[in-house]
């Protein structure tokens, strides 16, 4: 039974307002893939980003060296690029070029088939007022919450 791994970015959805979700596949060399299973990776500080042909990748994301790779290992702070459909890529290009929208990274899992899969995101940066009032209702929530449970009871 192999373990789930879940490796997700926590900051994304306090930091930035999500507009779209796309799943893509990630290209990994043999070490950076075992790493992964290990849940030895880091996507907290990463964003995604085009290049001058057209194709997405993923900087700033950290998968640690594998422990057991000799001179075979990756680089723990290397691109690493994202396979989507040809039509999401044109229009997340067309979407950050003309907005200025950012493609940020929610989760990085592995599928049923063992295949590592990236969660990215179209989002909007919030303002520090955004985040103010997604902590007010948050705290509200949670206020609401317990007076619900001690009527209850």
């Amino acid at each position: 039974m192999q373990k789930k791994i879940n490796i997700q970015n926590k900051k994304a959805r306090f930091q930035y307002e999500i507009l779209e979700k796309y799943t893509a596949g990630i290209v990994l060399t043999g070490t950076e893939i075992k790493s992964i299973r290990n849940s030895r990776a880091s996507i907290a500080e990463s964003f995604c980003e085009f290049n001058e042909q057209g194709e997405l990748f993923v900087i700033n994301m950290t998968i640690e060296e594998y422990i057991y790779g000799t001179y075979y290992n990756h680089k723990p702070k290397a691109e690493r690029k994202l396979l989507l459909n040809k039509r999401e890529l044109k229009k997340l290009h067309k979407e950050v070029q003309n907005t200025g929208l950012t493609i940020i990274p929610l989760r990085l899992f592995i599928n049923d088939k063992g295949l590592a899969k990236m969660d990215i995101a179209l989002a909007k940066g919030k303002k520090l007022y955004d985040k103010r009032e997604t902590l007010k209702d948050r705290d509200n929530k949670r206020n609401l919450d317990r007076i619900k449970k001690t009527y209850n009871n």
